[in-house]
Formats: structure tokens, C-alpha cells, sequence
């Protein structure tokens, strides 16, 4: 006699770590559409880190309108509530979503104590910020690191989970668009399809102390540091700009990846500009959401600057990204290296790649095609990594389901 059919697995998904970037805002809707992809059927609440603005929440409710989201911080004792706790009580498996650290290892803490049962980290960086981590992803069931450096460090510091291996950001896997928003927006500043690139810059470190939905206090150290580097930061942008608009046919839109970089492009980049090259810049004003965004990136050539998520998202659709970055910042950075773009990855702490930004800028608008199909190509390799990981992540999450 055949056994039963075993029902689809409840996961308990733990992301939402901040909403003031857009790219922190596409590894939930990242993650949530890789389940629905590889575990069809699955159920699924999203317990968030950090409250949801009623923006990403519409926007990941669009996408995926029957989730189940749980927004109920741990206690100061990093205890659950009642909400929490019935969640937790229906889950047959806690999944951390892609971040910066395991930033929610107290949430998969309070999990184990309630159940008992298992859980795993997808697509993380290691080491950061001072997180008591190390011991937690050592009881997970597996851990995925998003960059390859993560990864050695972790096994150099003693982490030891029975699977520890590399995969992707989950924002790869980002599809929400926008069609509309980017349409008008596109025909109102005189935008053609594949015949711009976007450009994004930011400080070294980011002012959060100018958010005024974040609410911190400012910070004298690092707005010296930013003040101090910010020039010879954006020089290498401004010449790729400056190349790029007078040796082809491409404009630039200058575009923002948190709420602080409307007014960074424009004081360190556009207000800069010679005046034969500023009429063919577009300097956007307002901040966005990732759908809107992707929606233009994908009507562009391709994208370069001082970020990271804005080019996860173009790659995860084969456009052409090129990443320029910074001691200041994560080994996130890495991960380009680990997809087959090391090419197209910047330490602008070494004046020798400095150096070559604009040329490999200006390399990708001249041949946007082989850029393309150098971008698709790592496209492929995420996807094909995808598929192998969430592979463990669906026979993990069935070991505890009824």
C-alpha cells in the first residue's frame, strides 16, 4: 500500500532587514520567488526583521498576494510573542533570507527553543557588525554564503555546519517591474530603449543620519571619512561619464539605490559636468521602488557605480552591471569574481583599477552586445546555482514535515 502523499513543507522566512534601499527591499521578493520556483506549494510567512513600509509591503503583496507576513520583533529577552509563537508553532522550518550577516540568528534562536526543529541561512556575508553568529550557523542545517570570501572566513573562524557552501544573493532572483512607471518616466526625459546606461554613486559610508525614516544620530567620524574620500571616489564615474556621452550616442541617467544618493549624484556628479555633456545626463530627483527600477534597467544597456544590488538585479536579468567598490564596504563585492565578473569589479582603493573604470565603461556602451552576452552568461551560472541550492533547502524543510 502506498503511503501517503507528504504535503507541501511551512516555512518560516526571516528577511525585511531595512527598507530604505531598494536592493534590501529585493531579497525578500528575491527569496519568496525562489520558493515559489523550486518548492511550489510551499507555505510560506514572512516574519521581518524590521517593519515593512506600506510601499514594500504593497509591492510584495502584488507579487505574491497570499504570503502570510508576520511583523512581531522579539522580545528585549529574545522571546516571541503570542503571534510569533503560533507562526512558529505552524512552521515546520525557519529559512534566513539573503542579508548582510545572520542578522535575524536570535529569531532562529527563539525558533529551535519553541520546536526543536531545523533551519538554514541562504546567501549571506559573514563577520559583520559584531552579530553573536558564529555558534547559530554552526547548528544550521546548511549555510550559503554569497560570496566566496564569507565562506573562507568562516571556515578559518571555526564555523562548521554539515553543509557550508557558496550561493547567491537571493536578489538575483528578483522579477518585480514596473512597466508603466518606467515607461513614463523613460519618455519624459527622452530615454531610448539600449541607449543608456545608469550610473549610481554613493559615500563611502552611508549617511543614515540623513534619513529621516531612519532616525540615527550622526555620526563625525564617518562623515569625515566620506567627506575626505568623496572626491577621488567619484572621479573615475565622472570620467566614464564624460567618455561615454562624448565618444557615442548613450546618455546617462544618474539614479539613486538609497534615499541619501538623489543628492549625491547631483552635487558630486551631474552639477560637476562640462556643458556639453550635462544635456545628455538625467539626474533623477525622487528615490524608487526595486519593480520601477528594474523595469528601466532592463530598457538600459547596462549600469556601473559605487553599488551593489542595483547591478545583483541587472545581472540576475543579463544586463551588462559594472561594480566599483571599497574597504569601507562588505566582501560582498566578491561575489562578482565568484559569477565570472571579475573584469567587471573596481577596488577604487587601488589607483591601478581606478584607473581603468572608464574604459571598461566605455568598452560596454560601444559593444553593448558582447556585453550582453557576457552579463547572460553570468546570469546562467546564478540560475544553474540557484537550482542546485534550493535543491537542499526543499529536502531540509522536508525532514520535519508531516
Amino acid at each position: 500500500m502506498d503511503s501517503p502523499a507528504r504535503r507541501p513543507p511551512r516555512i518560516l522566512l526571516c528577511s525585511a532587514w531595512q527598507i530604505v534601499n531598494i536592493g534590501d527591499i529585493a531579497h525578500t521578493p528575491g527569496i519568496l520567488g525562489l520558493l515559489e520556483k523550486f518548492i511550489p506549494g510551499a507555505e510560506i510567512i514572512l516574519w521581518t526583521f524590521k517593519p515593512l513600509t506600506p510601499p514594500a509591503r504593497d509591492l510584495i503583496l502584488r507579487r505574491f498576494p497570499k504570503l502570510a507576513i508576520l511583523e512581531s520583533p522579539l522580545g528585549a529577552d529574545g522571546e516571541p510573542d503570542a503571534a510569533a509563537c503560533e507562526a512558529i508553532d505552524r512552521s515546520d522550518f525557519f529559512l534566513h533570507g539573503s542579508g548582510p550577516s545572520m542578522l535575524g540568528w536570535a529569531h532562529a534562536e527563539a525558533f529551535v527553543r519553541r520546536t526543536g526543529r531545523g533551519y538554514g541561512v541562504f546567501g549571506v556575508t559573514y563577520g559583520l557588525y559584531g552579530i553573536p553568529e558564529k555558534e547559530t550557523l554552526s547548528r544550521a542545517r546548511f549555510v550559503y554564503f554569497r560570496d566566496s570570501a564569507s565562506l573562507e572566513r568562516a571556515k578559518l573562524e571555526g564555523v562548521h555546519a554539515p553543509v557550508m557552501e557558496w550561493s547567491p544573493d537571493a536578489a538575483f532572483a528578483f522579477d518585480l517591474r514596473d512597466d508603466a512607471r518606467a515607461d513614463a518616466f523613460l519618455s519624459a526625459n527622452g530615454l531610448e530603449d539600449g541607449n543608456f546606461l545608469c550610473c549610481i554613486s554613493r559615500y563611502r559610508n552611508t549617511p543614515f543620519w540623513l534619513m529621516p525614516s531612519h532616525a540615527s544620530p550622526f555620526d563625525a567620524e564617518k562623515h569625515a571619512c566620506n567627506e575626505e574620500k568623496k572626491e577621488a571616489d567619484h572621479a573615475p564615474l565622472l570620467e566614464a561619464i564624460i567618455a561615454v556621452a562624448r565618444e557615442t550616442t548613450m546618455k546617462i541617467l544618474l539614479c539613486p539605490e538609497d534615499e541619501t544618493q538623489m543628492e549625491i549624484t547631483r552635487e558630486m556628479l551631474f552639477e560637476k559636468l562640462p556643458d556639453d555633456v550635462r544635456g545628455k545626463v538625467v539626474w533623477r530627483e525622487t528615490f524608487w521602488l526595486p519593480d520601477e527600477a528594474l523595469a528601466v534597467y532592463q530598457r538600459s544597456a547596462g549600469l556601473f557605480g559605487h553599488e551593489m544590488h542595483s547591478p545583483i538585479m541587472c545581472i540576475g536579468h543579463g544586463i551588462p552591471a559594472i561594480v566599483c567598490r571599497w574597504a569601507e564596504q562588505s566582501t560582498k563585492g566578491i561575489m562578482w569574481r565568484d559569477i565570472g565578473l571579475g573584469e567587471w569589479l573596481f577596488d577604487l582603493d587601488r589607483r591601478d583599477e581606478a584607473a581603468q573604470v572608464a574604459t571598461t565603461v566605455l568598452a560596454l556602451a560601444k559593444d553593448p552586445a558582447a556585453a550582453r552576452a557576457k552579463a547572460e552568461q553570468a546570469a546562467s551560472l546564478v540560475h544553474d546555482r540557484f537550482r542546485q541550492t534550493m535543491a537542499v533547502v526543499l529536502r531540509e524543510a522536508l525532514e520535519t514535515t508531516c
